[in-house]
């Protein structure tokens, strides 16, 4: 069987690219997306609410909660995260939810994020956060299906 060099070098370049975009769990992950053990890299979960964009949070105001410390702007928006945080917590963990309706994880980005229905989904990127919303019913619905085996739960 003979490749062409353009095929080639399609497969290198994508290969290793589509190894750090999706990858199966192969252990079990943690449930919580937590860089260095802070939740969301340290970004305040209430803020994608209250204020509809990422904001950074405050090691002043800082709650564990599943495993990964949390991190929030303000005393309100920690007490309002205290008092439910169901409610503000991401799907999936906080994990790339493309990713996570393809069976595969990926970490996220602040900024590729959504909320949809009172929930916030988090994506690696803004192409994935695109790709995210082509078809959101059926991505929620694959995503649904796959967590939290995915994880290895």
């Amino acid at each position: 069987m003979r490749f062409s060099r353009r095929a080639l070098l399609a497969a290198a370049v994508t290969i290793p690219v589509a190894g750090t975009i999706l990858r199966p769990a192969l252990a079990q992950e943690p449930v919580i997306f937590a860089p260095d053990g802070i939740a969301l890299g340290g970004y305040d979960v209430v803020a994608y609410f209250s204020e509809g964009r990422p904001v950074l949070g405050s090691e002043e105001f800082e709650i564990m909660w599943h495993g990964a410390m949390w991190r929030f702007a303000s005393a309100e928006a920690l007490m309002e995260f205290e008092m439910n945080p169901a409610a503000f917590a991401p799907q999936y963990g906080g994990y790339c939810a493309y990713a996570v309706s393809k069976g595969g994880i990926a970490s996220s980005m602040p900024w590729a994020f959504m909320v949809l229905d009172g929930k916030l989904y988090l994506n690696r990127s803004l192409e994935a956060l695109s790709l995210w919303r082509e078809d959101l019913e059926a991505n929620i619905a694959h995503a649904d299906s796959h967590w939290p085996a995915v994880i290895g739960r």
